[in-house]
């Protein structure tokens, strides 16, 4: 049967006729529905990972609820489908690991159910790319309600940035300018309200992604999580969905390529998280769009930070919603964004962007006066990084974008704890900390451990940044002169493996370039050590064993081999 035929539900193949099969759906469904819930109207899934275990989305049951009444009040039948939620604050021993195995789960629960069309609802940082990578692949009408950043809370009277000065404040500890006490006090105050990060993390980074690929309402992105008006935008969310399945429109649609290059030039304007470029390849991937790492570098790297925001800047998400928000980022980049990518509305994100204004310039800067002139990730690559690696040029220290500097190797984030403020490590300032095993496979699931904490004893002499270089990732609310997502990783055979302490690590920022100064020759000769591979996760079972079997590289988007493309929404069996 073809669900794609014009007027056609694809939930009526579950409900519709007078047969056993069709009536065991109905009647196990209606449960107090009218018949007419059944005849002719969308079901309309509300995919939601709200969960009290991931806390910055356990108010998304109260947007789900405006989602419903706008699904009913267009004329669809809204489902509730909890899916995986990932806590990135809770989860061991990382929430990356669990990424694909949510997006195939969102995935199988809504090709296996009769839906027409999805919600869904994300904030944390690994819940909207498992949306978005679930919905590329099953290719159901989809919109995305990103579930808002919490408000500013304040400590002494100052903002604090949550992940940032968590960063921050904990080095202050270390270096001894902070008593314990008082860094234990900063903790309720850290996180003020509902919602994600306030800073530009990944959660943050991801939601205005998400707007900027067409998958959510233009505006709605970066709506404060206690703010009415994302109650406002979810109920239009649930009225959208049902129209979309009218107009048959799609992720395959909506997702091109050249809605990716708006992505990519977003993630330069608002000076986003390096770990959206992990997410957008693996999006990509289940579409067959072609994009690759170095197209964030040949989009990207020119385009001007234009919002102010920590950790690059000052301000934080409240302010960006305040000050104009998206739209009015987008605005003064328009000339370098795709005319024709369309969104969920139907229309191009360009024609959204004529009424959008700059209420701060301070907050959202004009592109005659950027915060950063180029603020798109640079990608390296040279003998450490044959397939590439990536370094956030806005949150680095300019001085240390050229560097040469003695290795200082950590073969695990274990090895690194033990010994990383040891007063007789031989470590100093111009110094470069290497720690591997932390790739996708070595790990597994490649944490965000690549912003290592500095040294005691370099804290204690003023130092606050340092070249650093590691497979791993690193929070969107970290900031400092890290080299990452280096690939191919050590545990896959990267040449990461055979530095040694004592070797010159050579980087060059506008040369895009990060090697180590050995002869390749010698390069040849070495095998990783013992220490070295003993680092490197080698799980027996269960999930953890199937994604080291088949995760891929960070240059690819750390996807499964077997996940990439799509399979669409068809069911070919019957279930009785």
């Amino acid at each position: 049967m073809d669900e794609r035929r014009p007027g056609r539900l694809r939930s009526s193949q579950w409900y519709g006729g007078d047969d056993r099969n069709a009536y065991i759906h109905r009647a196990w469904m209606r449960r107090g529905l009218p018949p007419s819930a059944f005849s002719g109207r969308p079901q309309i899934a509300i995919a939601t990972t709200a969960s009290d275990l991931t806390p910055c989305n356990a108010h998304l049951n109260e947007v789900a609820a405006s989602v419903r009444n706008g699904v009913y009040e267009a004329g669809g039948i809204p489902l509730d489908l909890p899916v995986v939620s990932l806590g990135e604050t809770q989860v061991r021993p990382t929430a990356m690991l669990w990424r694909n195995m949510a997006a195939m789960a969102t995935e199988e629960m809504l090709r296996a159910n009769p839906i027409d069309g999805v919600a869904l609802l994300g904030g944390c940082d690994k819940t909207i790319p498992a949306l978005l990578m679930a919905a590329a692949s099953v290719d159901l009408p989809a919109v995305v309600i990103p579930g808002g950043p919490m408000l500013t809370g304040t400590f002494r009277g100052t903002p604090l940035g949550c992940g940032t000065d968590v960063w921050r404040l904990s080095e202050e500890v270390r270096a001894g300018t902070l008593s314990a006490a008082d860094f234990t006090r900063s903790e309720s105050s850290m996180i003020r309200s509902r919602g994600h990060c306030n800073t530009m993390g990944t959660a943050s980074t991801m939601a205005l992604v998400a707007e900027a690929l067409g998958t959510v309402i233009p505006g709605l992105a970066g709506t404060p999580a206690p703010d009415s008006r994302l109650l406002e935008g979810a109920h239009d969310t649930g009225r959208l969905v049902v129209e979309m399945i009218g107009a048959d429109r799609r992720p395959r649609s909506v997702l091109t390529k050249g809605s990716f290059r708006n992505a990519i030039v977003t993630l330069a304007a608002i000076g986003g998280s390096t770990n959206a470029v992990v997410h957008l390849l693996a999006i990509a991937g289940r579409l067959g769009v072609e994009l690759t790492l170095d197209d964030f570098d040949r989009i990207g790297s020119g385009v001007p930070v234009l919002v102010d925001l920590l950790p690059a800047g000052r301000y934080l998400m409240d302010d960006l919603h305040r000050a104009g928000g998206l739209l009015a980022v987008l605005r003064e980049v328009e000339d370098l964004l795709d005319p024709e990518a369309l969104t969920v509305t139907g229309r191009p994100l360009v024609d959204y962007l004529g009424k959008a204004s700059r209420w701060d310039s301070e907050v959202i800067r004009s592109r005659a006066e950027p915060l950063m002139g180029d603020g798109g990730i640079a990608v390296l690559r040279g003998n450490l990084a044959p397939a590439g690696a990536v370094v956030k040029p806005a949150a680095a220290s300019p001085q240390l974008l050229r560097h040469r500097g003695r290795a200082v190797v950590f073969d695990s984030i274990e090895d690194f704890h033990a010994r990383i403020d040891d007063p007789d490590l031989d470590v100093h300032a111009d110094s470069v900390l290497v720690l591997r095993g932390c790739g996708p496979k070595g790990y597994p699931g490649m944490p965000e451990v690549s912003n290592m904490p500095l040294p005691k004893k370099l804290l204690e002499q003023g130092v606050r940044d340092m070249v650093r270089i590691c497979d791993g990732r690193m929070s969107g609310t970290a900031y400092g002169t890290v080299v990452l997502h280096v690939a191919p990783e050590a545990a896959a055979g990267g040449p990461l493996a055979l530095v040694r302490t004592g070797d010159v690590i050579v980087l060059d920022v506008p040369g895009r370039r990060v090697d180590v100064d050995v002869p390749a020759e010698e390069l040849a000769r070495r095998t990783p050590s013992q220490t070295t591979i003993a680092g490197f996760a080698n799980p027996e079972r269960g999930w953890e064993r199937l994604y080291v079997d088949h995760v891929l590289q960070a240059d690819t988007g750390v996807d499964l081999d077997f996940l990439v493309g799509s399979s669409g929404s068809r069911v070919s069996r019957e279930s009785h």
